[in-house]
């Protein structure tokens, strides 16, 4: 029932979201086209639902050849491969608007745990791998509350980017998702949505571990 209930949501409401953001997207879409390299949409292939590969929609942010540059897959803060829009794109969420599309069509759900690339699921412990995408890959999730800063952790650790993704990021999202496998129901993924909307006015708090008091501890 929760899943049929999940589904009728996701439908229902990227219909609305889609035809209401509408006159919010042709702006970007105009400014995309203007600025950068003139790249509007970014899809990328990604794990997703039982742990079959999809591509992702998002607003392009980056240069184009970005995934063979600097530190590749892993985006610092300030990085210079993102374009000046995009760094506006990006902070305030709304390259991920994109992927409402995903969600009409069944790919993608509102919660769940985000879709990662291959290289970065594979990082993940075989337990994890196995149980992690039971439920369809989310807009939003637990891992993405809690890792709204990525970026600026990855960039602020004394590890290098990618030491700092696989031993300290990686294995804590890992934990973060199993929790999610265990709690996943209406009233957890009602108040992930709030708290994603929470997280965008007030970024700095911390009202995600106070509402789940039970999540995994952060030793990093």
């Amino acid at each position: 029932m929760y899943s049929l209930i999940k589904r009728f949501f996701d439908i229902v409401f990227s219909f609305f979201a889609l035809v209401l953001l509408l006159p919010l997207f042709i702006p970007i879409i105009i400014i995309l086209k203007l600025t950068g390299e003139g790249e509007i949409f970014y899809k990328q292939a990604r794990v997703g639902y039982k742990n079959k590969p999809f591509f992702i929609w998002k607003f392009a942010t980056m240069l184009k050849n970005s995934a063979s540059i600097g530190s590749k897959e892993i985006t610092l803060r300030n990085d210079s491969r993102v374009t000046k829009f995009g760094k506006f794109l990006r902070i305030s969420k709304l390259n991920e608007l994109p992927q409402l599309i995903n969600i009409l069509v069944g790919e993608m759900s509102f919660v769940g745990p985000r879709p990662l690339m291959e290289v970065s699921f594979q990082q993940y412990s075989p337990q994890v791998q196995s149980m992690i995408y039971n439920k369809p890959p989310g807009l939003t999730g637990i891992g993405s509350l809690v890792f709204r800063d990525e970026e600026l952790i990855v960039t602020q650790s004394p590890l290098s980017p990618a030491d700092c993704y696989k031993f300290n990021i990686i294995p804590y999202k890992g934990q973060l998702e199993m929790w999610y496998q265990q709690k996943a129901s209406l009233y957890t993924d009602l108040m992930i949505l709030f708290l994603t909307a929470w997280s965008v006015i007030f970024s700095k708090s911390q009202l995600t571990y106070k509402v789940f008091k039970d999540l995994p501890k952060r030793s990093f």
